[in-house]
């Protein structure tokens, strides 16, 4: 009954990351009354928190750039790395509109992505693209143009920023991590904008420099603003409301009370997975059960999943995540994903056994599995060690390890983490490995590393190793002998940037119940929703792509339109 709404409208988006916000833009825009609700005290989602990257076959960003794609190819790519129970047309979903989401949301926000030459994670496999140009980067965005909402917008991950504060764009993170002419320069004046964004620097850690996932999700709120769109926070959903088998609605809490809210078109579940909650993990995950060294946010509880399994959802491939290796900082809230790092010459990632077990540069995804996995199987591996020499320490990164920076200059909890010797045998010790073992293996890696070769595990061989490796050392940019004391060694753990499995949708991003068929006024997005990936991670950004591109196919939907 009417009388039973605290209020109405047309469309509900619960979940205020990149798809939620998207979702809820062009639900607006065709004229439907939106609300978007927030449970956290901050704004953004993980996509806030990310690289920003998505994955978009067929762009005109690309097609601009020269690399003239074919949708039957990324279909052949995709659905042969992705899950059999995912369906074909599901698939072909997203690769057909997610060329026209970014079009339209391009057009109708000042968020400007770019095609980058990106390699395909399996650009070797059918369909691939071994020249990149489907992964996307958003360009830097004003954040002094937001106003106050630029406060509750979530930071950047410790492991997407500089020193912990400080934004950066994709191209800036080479310029600094090989120090090109001029990196001290450009650093510098970074570091001027930032302490001197005076007097908001004085209230306020946040950079308003705005790159990476932070631009995506400043830009979707600017757009929201200019439209009137309200984005409530501190305001979960309790339960979502259905009648006559419909679903018309939720209940928020909203400013300490219970608001029951009629949804007319829709509700649209983009509530992110269940990366924080333990127990979930534990139930449906094995593979990964720790919520303290997943990447993701604090809200993502599971609560999507949990209320459309109470109204008759279908879930599908609970068990999987976006596995990646992950460095844990002792007392911060999420694992730092390891990206560059492992690809770069000079390293090596080892057993408890002190044994090497795979090749480190291979995406991140595929290296978190094998860990897992180990782990699973062995015991041995959380932590496996990630050994690096003194080139390599004052070379490049380790996680929260900075080079040119003194060891005693980082903070305790980094220094808690950071194993050193003099001689490997020394490091081992440290480690906790046995001593012979590691120099074995070590000594066998430098003498294949020396000639550029990697006869065990092919490290330095597939285009996505390259990409991140030292163009610098030849023959091989991701192999260099290991062999300039004192040596280093870090823990380094199986994690997640995200749980993937969710509640079962079709190509219309509809929930699907358990018979079959579709809920009516529920839709699902993001990591709420099972991954048209599968358990599968094709390349950059196939986690953020999908949900931009079905947040705009569900909400295109329920207003009636098409997504073309």
């Amino acid at each position: 009954m009417p009388g039973n709404w605290d209020k109405e409208l047309d469309v509900l988006v619960v979940g205020s990351g990149a798809g939620g916000m998207l979702a809820a833009l062009v639900a607006a825009s065709r004229g439907a009354g939106t609300l978007l609700i927030e449970k956290e005290p901050l704004w953004g989602g993980t996509s806030a928190t990310s690289g920003g990257g998505i994955w978009i076959p067929g762009s005109d960003q690309a097609k601009a750039a020269g690399f003239n794609d074919n949708e039957d190819d990324a279909f052949t790519y995709v659905r042969k790395l992705s899950a059999p129970n995912v369906p074909d047309e599901t698939i072909r979903a997203y690769v057909h509109n997610a060329a026209l989401m970014l079009r339209w949301l391009t057009a109708n926000t000042e968020i400007d992505y770019q095609a980058f030459p990106y390699p395909d994670y399996h650009a070797e496999n059918p369909g691939g693209s071994p020249t990149g140009y489907r992964t996307h980067m958003p360009l830097p965005l004003d954040g002094r143009r937001l106003g106050d909402d630029v406060r509750t917008l979530r930071f950047a991950s410790p492991a997407a920023s500089l020193f912990g504060y400080l934004n950066w764009h994709f191209d800036e993170t080479y310029m600094l991590l090989f120090r090109a002419p001029g990196w001290w320069r450009h650093l510098a004046k970074s570091l001027a904008r930032y302490w001197l964004d005076l007097p908001f620097r004085l209230t306020s850690r946040k950079d308003r420099r705005l790159t990476l996932g932070n631009a995506l999700a400043g830009g979707l709120r600017l757009a929201l603003n200019k439209r009137g769109v309200p984005l409530w926070l501190d305001s979960p959903m309790r339960e979502l409301v259905v009648e006559d088998g419909k679903v018309t609605g939720a209940v928020v809490h909203h400013q300490g009370r219970d608001l029951r809210i009629r949804a007319r078109k829709g509700v649209v579940l983009a509530a992110g997975g269940f990366d924080k909650n333990e127990a979930m993990r534990k139930l449906h995950a094995p593979l990964y059960p720790s919520a303290a060294r997943s990447g993701g946010t604090s809200g993502d509880t599971g609560d999507g999943l949990t209320a459309g399994e109470k109204v008759g959802a279908d879930v599908m491939n609970l068990h999987s995540a976006w596995a990646a290796p992950v460095f844990y900082v002792p007392g911060e809230d999420r694992g730092r994903l390891c990206t560059i790092e492992r690809a770069l010459p000079g390293c090596i990632m080892v057993a408890q056994d002190g044994k090497r077990y795979l090749n480190e540069a291979a995406s991140y995804h595929i290296v978190g599995q094998q860990m897992a996995r180990r782990q699973a199987e062995r015991g041995d591996a959380s932590p496996s060690w990630f050994v690096f020499d003194h080139r390599y320490r004052h070379s490049y990164p380790v996680g929260p390890l900075y080079p040119l920076m003194p060891d005693w200059l980082h903070n305790k909890a980094v220094r808690s983490i950071l194993r050193k010797g003099r001689t490997l045998a020394e490091l081992a010790q440290a480690m906790g490995v046995p001593p012979a073992t590691l120099r074995e293996t070590v000594e066998r890696f430098n003498a294949n590393a020396a000639q550029g070769m990697d006869p065990e595990f092919h490290r330095g061989e597939a285009a996505y190793d390259k990409m991140y490796g030292d163009a610098r050392v030849t023959p091989n940019p991701c192999l260099r002998p290991i062999d300039q004391g004192p040596f280093y060694a870090m823990p380094i753990y199986p994690g997640d940037i995200g749980t993937n499995g969710g509640l079962r949708t079709d190509a219309l991003a509809r929930v699907i119940d358990s018979h079959g068929q579709p809920i009516a006024g529920l839709y699902a997005i993001g990591n709420t929703a099972a991954s048209a990936m599968g358990e599968s991670y094709p390349g950059a950004g196939v986690t953020i792509g999908p949900a931009l591109t079905f947040g705009y196919i569900a909400a295109n939907h329920m207003t009636g339109g098409n997504a073309e």
